[in-house]
C-alpha cells in the first residue's frame, strides 16, 4: 500500500510540474503577445536673445530661434529599435546659412540591462552635455564655452557601440568615424574637425570609452576617453596626429541644491600640425539652488553661478609662448532658470568673458526652451 501511495505521489508531483511548466510558457507567450510595434515623436527647441558690448563700446544684439529638433523613435519589438533626431538651426537653411542636419539615426538593440548595440548616426560619450542637451537640462541660455571648445558639442558620426549598466556602472564603447586632422587649430580646437557622417573618411576611426557610476544618491561622476589618429598633412607631406580628449565629470542634484563640474584635455601627438600646440584644456563650474525648496512659489526658481576657464591652446613645443595667453579667456555667468513645469524653462543670464590677451565682452541673454 505504501508503494502504491508513493508511486501515486510521484505521478501527482511529476503532473504538476509539468502544468506548472506549460502554465509559466503559456504566461510567457501571453505576455510577450502583449507588445505592439509602436513609433514615438518628441523634439526640443530654444529661441535665444543675446546682447554683448566689449570695453571699446562695441555692442550686438541678436534674436535667434536656435534650434528645433524632431526625434522620431520606432519599436519594432522589446529588444528592436530605431531612435532618429532631426535638427534645423537659425530658421532656415540658404546660401550658407543655417543648418540641417541627420545627428542621430542608429538601430538599436537592447538586450538586457547590461548589454545593448547600436548602429548608425551616433553621439559619442563625451561630457555630460554631448549626448544630453535639451534645453530645460543645463543652466545658462548657451552651452558652457567648455562644451562648445573642448567637447565639441554636439558631436556626432556614423559608428556602433555597445552600452549597458554592470554592478552599478554606466558603461559604453563607440567605434566611429575619426576627425579631420587638417581642420584642427589653435582657436577651436578639435570642433571644426567633426565631419558628421557626410561621405566621412573611415581610414582613422575613432574609439570613444565612457563609465559612470551612481553609488550615492543625487551624485553621478564618471569620466571618458577617446582617441585616434587624425589624418593630416605637415609639410606637404601626408601623416597622422594621435589626438585623444580625456575628461572627467561630475554633477550632483539632492534637497534644492544643484552642482555640476567638468574638465578636459585635448592632446595632440603632432604639435606641428596644430601651429605648435600640444594640448587644449578647461573646465568650469556650475552652482544652483532651487527657491521652490524655500518659498511656496510653485515650479522650478533656480539662481545660480557659473565659472570656465578654457584654453584651445594650453601648451606647445615652440618658442612662441604669445600663443598660449592668446587662447586663454575665463568666464564668470550668474542667471537665473525658471522651469513652470520640468519640459519647459525660460532662462536669462549675465556675465563677463576676459581673454588674457584682449578686451572684456560683457554679456545679457535670455532665452526660453522646450522639450517634449
Amino acid at each position: 500500500m505504501k508503494s502504491l501511495q508513493l508511486m501515486v505521489l510521484k505521478v501527482l508531483t511529476l503532473i504538476i510540474l509539468l502544468t506548472g511548466l506549460t502554465i509559466a510558457e503559456d504566461f510567457s507567450a501571453i505576455e510577450s503577445s502583449f507588445f505592439q510595434p509602436s513609433s514615438q515623436i518628441g523634439g526640443y527647441g530654444e529661441m535665444h536673445y543675446n546682447q554683448s558690448i566689449d570695453e571699446n563700446g562695441n555692442s550686438s544684439a541678436n534674436l535667434d530661434f536656435h534650434r528645433f529638433v524632431l526625434f522620431y523613435s520606432h519599436a519594432w519589438s522589446e529588444k528592436w529599435s530605431f531612435k532618429s533626431e532631426i535638427e534645423l538651426e537659425h530658421n532656415f537653411v540658404r546660401n550658407g546659412q543655417g543648418e540641417l542636419e541627420l545627428e542621430q539615426a542608429f538601430v538599436d538593440y537592447h538586450h538586457s540591462a547590461g548589454f545593448g548595440f547600436q548602429a548608425g548616426v551616433l553621439l559619442p560619450s563625451v561630457g555630460l552635455i554631448n549626448e544630453y542637451h535639451e534645453p530645460p537640462l543645463f543652466f545658462g541660455v548657451e552651452r558652457p564655452t567648455y562644451s562648445k571648445y573642448i567637447i565639441p558639442t554636439t558631436w556626432f558620426g556614423n559608428g556602433a557601440s555597445i552600452y549597458g549598466s554592470l554592478k552599478g556602472f554606466d558603461y559604453r564603447v563607440v567605434v566611429m568615424e575619426g576627425l579631420d586632422g587638417t581642420k584642427f587649430s589653435p582657436s577651436s580646437g578639435i570642433r571644426s574637425g567633426r565631419q558628421k557622417g557626410y561621405k566621412s573618411d573611415a581610414t582613422h576611426p575613432l574609439v570613444n570609452l565612457r563609465l559612470d557610476t551612481r553609488q550615492i544618491n543625487g551624485l553621478v561622476v564618471g569620466g571618458s576617453f577617446s582617441t585616434m589618429q587624425a589624418p593630416d598633412t605637415l609639410n606637404g607631406i601626408s601623416i597622422t596626429n594621435p589626438t585623444s580628449l580625456a575628461e572627467l565629470h561630475a554633477q550632483f542634484s539632492s534637497a534644492g541644491i544643484y552642482l555640476t563640474t567638468e574638465f578636459g584635455q585635448i592632446s595632440y601627438g603632432e604639435p606641428a600640425a596644430v601651429n605648435t600646440v600640444s594640448s587644449a584644456r578647461g573646465y568650469y563650474v556650475d552652482l544652483g539652488y532651487d527657491l521652490g525648496n524655500i518659498f511656496p512659489i510653485g515650479g522650478q526658481w533656480i539662481p545660480w553661478f557659473r565659472y570656465s576657464d578654457v584654453n584651445t591652446a594650453a601648451s606647445t613645443n615652440g618658442s612662441d609662448e604669445n600663443i598660449i595667453s592668446d587662447h586663454h579667456m575665463t568666464e564668470w555667468l550668474v542667471g537665473l532658470q525658471i522651469k513652470p513645469i520640468s519640459e519647459i524653462v525660460f532662462k536669462l543670464d549675465y556675465g563677463k568673458t576676459r581673454p588674457e590677451n584682449g578686451s572684456v565682452t560683457t554679456s545679457f541673454n535670455m532665452g526660453v526652451g522646450y522639450m517634449f
